[in-house]
């Protein structure tokens, strides 16, 4: 399992994270203090670090700054801990670079389901630099390179159409009547990823992928899923978001990311104008109706288990991606997912899509902007 580093100075809370996270096979080094705590972390190089913000010596942000500053460590996933409900100060949480919050008085069943989310994340990132580093190589074989891509395609395409069934699930999983989903993906990323090297392709992927993931998080994602090299977010209502509906927070995300895709582009043309890349762009779909986020377990790969959301919502609305690159919308929203935003929004052009499985057209919208 993983080695758990937790920054907490308070006694009751330090041993009862360390408690329920030995509970579930992790090994866990405790620390009073942030100073205390980022020794450790340079020290034993952990799988993540759960961290109080107000701490003596050196709080949470400030200690969240020197790991991010050190490249020895700087990819190492925070979980910031804090009493501060208000808003302002989970954002100078997320802007000094942690990658998930929760607040106190802490539950055990959210810091197991925070933890597992950073723990995956971090596998799925290692995943894909794995296959950045495969690419490259195998990019030198001019003869398999086209056979290569037409397989990635059939197993993206399988993978997209298939890994989301709509059955119910077990006991366990969470059942939401009303979420908003919202698929990003970016078209041209395999004709901009053939033209980089490993390092620079792993740098195009932290600097996009980690907007993406911060952007979902920053309003309120309830689940977060990477699909191929697509990104799908789950929202709903929440105790602490009930001032602003899932419908909101997902738009506002949505234009985020679509900014989040602009800054790479001036990113790629300033440091890479003579490769004549692709244009990078991203392309998001929302879509509204009932999720479940299914638990599985599959200890044959994986001891961790993950949370998988299901239902024909989930794989309508990544079918919705597809019709927005077609169209040529950087947002698409289908009516269902427009009615939560009536009058939040500009609408540009409409059109009625057929999705493929689906015997009647979905009405959907262009989303142009936020309404001043």
């Amino acid at each position: 399992m993983a080695l758990i580093v937790v920054m907490e100075d308070d006694a009751f809370t330090r041993n009862l994270i360390a408690t329920v996270l030995k509970k579930d096979g992790h090994e866990v080094l405790a620390a009073e203090d942030g100073e205390q705590g980022l020794s450790l972390v340079e020290s034993r190089r952990p799988d993540l670090v759960v961290s109080d913000v107000q701490m003596p010596r050196l709080n949470g942000f400030d200690m969240v700054a020197s790991l991010r500053r050190n490249p020895a460590i700087a990819r190492t996933p925070v979980v910031l801990l804090t009493s501060l409900p208000e808003r302002a100060h989970m954002r100078i949480g997320m802007t000094a670079g942690a990658d998930d919050y929760l607040t106190k008085p802490l539950r055990p069943g959210e810091l197991r389901e925070a933890v597992a989310a950073q723990l995956n994340k971090r596998a799925i990132h290692t995943s894909l630099q794995s296959m950045v580093v495969e690419r490259a190589v195998e990019s030198a074989l001019e003869e398999q390179r086209h056979q290569l891509s037409r397989l990635y395609e059939q197993r993206l395409a399988n993978e997209l159409s298939g890994r989301w069934p709509t059955e119910g699930g077990g006991a366990g999983d969470e059942r939401f009547p009303s979420a908003t989903l919202l698929f990003v993906d970016v078209p041209n990323y395999a004709g901009v990823a053939d033209r980089l090297d490993a390092a620079e392709l792993a740098e195009l992927v932290r600097r996009f992928y980690g907007s993406a993931n911060d952007s979902a998080n920053l309003f309120g994602a309830r689940h977060i899923q990477f699909v191929g090299e697509g990104v799908l977010a789950v929202f709903v209502d929440a105790s602490d978001t009930r001032t602003v509906n899932h419908g909101l927070r997902a738009l506002r995300a949505a234009f985020g990311l679509i900014e989040a895709g602009r800054g790479i582009q001036q990113y790629l043309s300033s440091t890479y104008a003579d490769r004549q890349l692709p244009r990078f762009e991203a392309h998001v779909a929302l879509h509204a109706g009932p999720v479940t986020l299914t638990v599985l377990h599959d200890p044959l790969h994986s001891p961790v288990a993950q949370t998988l959301p299901v239902g024909d919502a989930v794989s309508a609305t990544m079918l919705l991606q597809h019709q927005a690159r077609e169209l040529g919308w950087s947002v698409v929203a289908s009516i269902a997912s427009l009615r939560q935003v009536t009058g939040a929004v500009t609408v540009g052009r409409r059109a009625a899509v057929r999705l493929s499985g689906r015997n009647e057209p979905l009405d959907v919208a262009e989303i142009t902007g936020l309404a001043q």
